[in-house]
């Protein structure tokens, strides 16, 4: 069988990944040169611990799975078992953290509820003022920068894999067959178009109700901390934006603890990994209207340099990078991806939202298991 797969960010790739490990020839197109879009603008989190229960935590679960597979393979994409922590401060925080750890489903999630003194244990890089934790063993990160360079040298050395950078695919030829903008059609039994945000163009005249839209978030890096963070770190802030928290502990969180102006203007959480070189990797925002502004706004920024600040209790290490992404979401955030043929043998995979990176494997091998690869 012979697939190709338009898109080289890390849906893209993982579709690729499945393909060529269940013994076909597979080849790849990216209009850009490298992809670069939201599959290097994120935080490289497996994030399983805010996904909501059912299908979206089974898919999290699975995807974190497969990335320990995959990581032990290609040791390039700096697979690392993590977890994760959020601090809590006050009666309402942790009431929302007693109620996740009350989920029937914490188990499965990893999820325990520590004292300020453990979590510091589990992470000493977190000196600040936060009165307990809550701590979710299962989930990672990888580099996401990195990542999709890593698979595709490890698929390269199969022999059945090739990658064609610095063409646009404009038109679907007839079943499974698709022509690029250097006027060279690509045949196989089977298209993946796995274009993240790029919406416009083929993927408009494919599927014009498309239920996707576009999101655009404000993230940035630092200089390296100079120690280590030994987890992915977030605020209770990202309570209010994950599924796995709704509970009444955070209606009342919602209705008696508002957010500072600046979070609540720009639809803020902290998110914070740290990446090998030791940098951190800190966000985000959430910006739905279109036009997009085109410039990042400093505020933001500042409001996440004070929350770090006060949970290592030390400064913030130099601001080395400042960058806005956008990605795709459902329009029903409640899916996890839409899946959806648009032609005699052509397949359109798009709008995971901020799952994307989390669950990509899995959304692959759903595919893959779907279309009988």
């Amino acid at each position: 069988m012979r697939v190709i797969v338009v898109g080289g960010g890390v849906v893209g790739t993982m579709h690729a990944w499945q393909a060529v490990q269940r013994g076909h020839e597979v080849v790849q197109i990216e209009r850009e040169a490298e992809a670069r879009g939201a599959s290097l603008r994120n935080f490289g989190q497996i994030w399983v611990s805010g996904r909501a229960g059912g299908e979206e935590l089974d898919t999290a679960l699975r995807a974190r799975e497969l990335w320990e597979r995959i990581g032990a393979e290609v040791p390039g994409l700096g697979f690392r078992a993590i977890g994760s922590l959020t601090p809590v401060r006050g009666d309402r925080e942790r009431a929302v953290a007693e109620a996740a750890v009350a989920r029937p489903d914490a188990a499965a999630r990893g999820y325990r509820l520590v004292t300020a003194a453990e979590a510091r244990e589990i992470n000493p890089a977190l000196r600040g003022d936060f009165e307990a934790a809550l701590w979710c063993e299962r989930d990672a990160a990888v580099e996401p920068r990195t990542a999709q360079l890593h698979l595709r040298d490890a698929l390269r050395a199969c022999g059945r894999y090739t990658f064609l950078p610095g063409r646009e695919v404009r038109e679907v030829t007839g079943p499974g067959a698709v022509r690029d903008d250097h006027g060279d059609v690509h045949r196989g039994d089977a298209v993946v178009l796995a274009t993240g945000a790029w919406l416009s163009g083929l993927v408009r005249e494919l599927a014009p109700d498309l239920p996707v839209r576009r999101v655009r978030l404000q993230m940035m890096q630092t200089a390296p901390l100079g120690e280590r963070l030994t987890t992915s770190v977030a605020d209770a802030d990202s309570f209010r934006y994950y599924p796995a928290y709704a509970s009444p502990a955070l209606d009342a969180l919602n209705a008696e603890q508002e957010q500072a102006p600046v979070a609540a203007a720009h639809k803020m959480q902290l998110l914070m990994v740290q990446r090998l070189d030791g940098g951190l990797t800190i966000g985000d925002t959430h910006e739905y209207e279109h036009p997009f502004a085109f410039d990042t706004l400093e505020d933001p920024y500042e409001h996440l340099t004070g929350v770090v600040e006060a949970f290592l209790g030390r400064p913030l290490p130099k601001v080395r990078h400042r960058w806005a992404g956008v990605y795709a979401q459902c329009t029903d955030t409640s899916r996890v991806v839409h899946r959806q043929q648009v032609g005699d043998g052509v397949w359109l995979v798009t709008g995971p939202g901020g799952r994307g990176m989390t669950c990509s494997p899995a959304i692959a091998e759903t595919t893959a298991n779907e279309l009988g690869w």
